[in-house]
């Protein structure tokens, strides 16, 4: 089966690691976050992705020249401009000669989520679309989703007010598709899936739904990224064995720390330095980042090749980009981002 994977976005609330490299990019545990996508898609048997590109594309094609991740075939499609969510699924589908039924996952999300279960249920409604639904407490930010017994989609709200939400299972960003549903895109203009495909498509009760228990994460923001590594720490399946884990804390054998360090729920990447006295927890340090002595920092994302000065309290919810110093002594918390923003 083949898929597509939605990597085209700038994660702006990301920002300033995102200047360097796609979200998608970003090191989940010491591994980038698409391997992890990956990797599920590989469980279920997908054995072709064509990865929708649009921001800073180039980091893609070079991190994998040889055109497959996890034994999976990869084809890339650079949208020429921006089309949006189904004019991009639209191209990439196009471009990946995809004509049998297809997946589309989003490169931002991490779930655990039975894709087999969900082509199954697919395919016995004769749906010409399918969503993978999940439960959240807050869906304002998000598709709300209403269905009747038969899973057939009744109404589709993208983002409303927590108040007036039909219902609290939302769109998770994951699909089913039939190659017809890709002549409904008009191909001259920019085009939302969820705003008009997925309608569309539920006026014609041909838009189905499931729900599911599984575990699942959107990382576009800083707390949730921070979590989806604080998750993997907890063994969170994402096809990979941790090695190198003590306790609650992962530690590249690359990396520098003085004796007496305390961490927990804690990333320490390739070629990174922690001094003396260091306090880390609920911290990701990317690849060559400093901390110097008598440093605490908790809550925050320390960006590739950034320092944290000596006797810095950071958290929470600090970023700190790509090559920035933090001055000793600093004290910083609350929503603070540090670098070129």
């Amino acid at each position: 089966m083949k898929s597509i994977i939605l990597v085209g976005g700038k994660g702006t609330r990301l920002r300033p690691l995102t200047f360097e490299m796609p979200k998608q990019m970003l090191p989940l545990v010491g591994q980038p976050m698409l391997e992890c996508v990956f990797a599920s898609l590989a469980k279920h048997n997908v054995d072709e992705v064509v990865l929708s590109l649009g921001y800073l594309p180039d980091q893609f094609i070079e991190a994998y020249p040889l055109g497959s991740i996890q034994g999976v075939k990869l084809t890339y499609a650079v949208e020429p401009e921006p089309l949006d969510t189904a004019g991009a699924i639209r191209y990439a589908a196009i471009a990946g000669g995809i004509d049998d039924t297809f997946l589309v996952v989003n490169g931002d999300v991490l779930t655990d989520l039975d894709l087999s279960e969900l082509v199954t249920f697919h395919e016995r409604r004769h749906a010409l679309g399918t969503i993978a639904l999940h439960e959240v407490d807050d869906p304002s930010r998000y598709g709300v989703v209403t269905t009747d017994d038969e899973g057939r989609v009744a109404a589709f709200v993208e983002k409303p007010p927590r108040e007036s939400a039909p219902s609290n299972l939302i769109n998770a960003g994951t699909y089913v598709f039939e190659p017809e549903v890709i002549d409904f895109i008009a191909p001259d203009r920019k085009v939302s899936v969820e705003r008009e495909i997925f309608p569309f498509l539920a006026d014609r009760g041909s838009l189905f739904a499931m729900p599911d228990n599984a575990y699942w994460i959107d990382t576009g923001t800083p707390e949730s990224f921070l979590q989806a590594n604080v998750d993997v720490l907890h063994g969170f399946d994402v096809g990979r064995h941790l090695e190198h884990l003590a306790g609650t804390t992962w530690r590249h054998p690359s990396a520098t720390v003085a004796p007496g360090v305390r961490s927990r729920n804690a990333v320490i990447d390739r070629d990174c330095v922690i001094g003396t006295d260091v306090v880390l927890e609920n911290v990701v340090l990317m690849p060559g980042a400093i901390v110097r002595d008598g440093a605490h920092v908790r809550n925050s994302l320390i960006g590739p090749r950034a320092v944290i000065g000596s006797s810095s309290v950071l958290g929470p919810t600090c970023v700190v980009g790509a090559d920035y110093v933090v001055p000793e002594h600093s004290r910083l918390a609350g929503e603070v981002k540090l670098g070129d923003i």
